[in-house]
């Protein structure tokens, strides 16, 4: 059904999305367990990034781009 497949640009913004996800969590975790409870510049660098992969994908994949 072509109704649900994705493009390869579509798939490219989903794998984008889920790996600076990855890295965002990766770093939070890492920050946690050192102790640090600020935002820290490497933490805002990647939660840029991470909203930025979001925008490109539907909210139907996690994103936060309405539509299509």
């Amino acid at each position: 059904m072509a109704l649900f497949r994705k493009s390869p640009q579509e798939k490219a913004d989903i794998a984008a999305l889920r790996a600076a996800d990855a890295e965002l969590h990766a770093n939070q975790r890492r920050e946690e367990k050192a102790g640090i409870r600020e935002e820290t510049p490497e933490y805002q660098r990647l939660n840029t990034a991470a909203n930025q992969a979001a925008a490109k994908v539907s909210r139907w994949h996690g994103g936060t781009r309405r539509g299509k």
